[in-house]
């Protein structure tokens, strides 16, 4: 993980560990009395609906495919979020002019209800709607299948980011150095890690599965197309 820290490691330092490093009272109160680093990771999925009432042709242009050979028999949407949320007990030392802070880090990772559309030309029941249907199924599993996965590289990132230790900066400065932190570095990476899943999706569009599926059901699907097709 690349994070933008140029700034905020003037601003933010941690304390000085090992045995060599003698503590000062400071780091004492710090380490010793206040609450330890948190990060908390969740995610949640919120199910899925599925639309049967736009044709191939309207779905074929929501995906935007250019191609005139090319057509978009069901379609998977959903949309990620990711919300972060940032607490901690924080002391100051007058003394030195520093305060130190232990984070609380929450994050929360949502897939909104995902969209599952079928072609309006296969009436539900059929063998192309049931074929069409297990195509998207298979891309909402894989969303679903994605969300643990970032779930625990990002835990352990964050884990390996503060190591359960309070973080020190001059008096003033912490929070918005945490949230600089965040915004700059730690939400680009997350949203990162979850448009990781697209891949596995262009995986399952293949050619050969689009290919499969024209022939599936004896022809059904492929007589259907050329059939909608001469009406135009």
């Amino acid at each position: 993980m690349t994070l933008r820290r140029a700034t905020l490691a003037a601003m933010l330092a941690l304390a000085a560990g090992g045995a060599s490093a003698a503590r000062t009272p400071f780091q004492v109160r710090c380490e010793d009395t206040i609450s330890k680093t948190i990060s908390v990771l969740s995610s949640k999925q919120n199910g899925y609906t599925i639309n049967t009432q736009l044709s191939y042709k309207m779905l074929t242009a929501m995906k935007g495919v250019a191609s005139r050979n090319q057509f978009v028999l069901g379609l998977t949407r959903t949309e990620s979020r990711v919300q972060v949320g940032l607490a901690g007990q924080m002391l100051q030392d007058p003394a030195s002019g520093y305060e130190c802070v232990a984070p609380q880090i929450k994050v929360q990772l949502t897939y909104e209800p995902v969209k599952i559309y079928v072609g309006s030309e296969f009436p539900a029941g059929t063998c192309g709607y049931q074929e069409i249907l297990a195509h998207e199924m298979r891309h909402m599993q894989a969303y679903m299948a994605h969300l643990p996965k970032v779930e625990k590289t990002v835990t352990a990132a964050l884990a390996k980011r503060f190591e359960g230790k309070p973080l020190y900066a001059p008096a003033g400065t912490a929070r918005s150095a945490l949230a600089f932190e965040i915004d700059s570095g730690w939400l680009p990476y997350i949203k990162a890690e979850m448009a990781k899943v697209e891949a596995v999706q262009a995986q399952i569009d293949s050619p050969a599965e689009y290919a499969r599926l024209s022939r599936a059901c004896g022809g059904e699907i492929q007589k259907i197309l050329i059939k909608t097709r001469a009406l135009r």
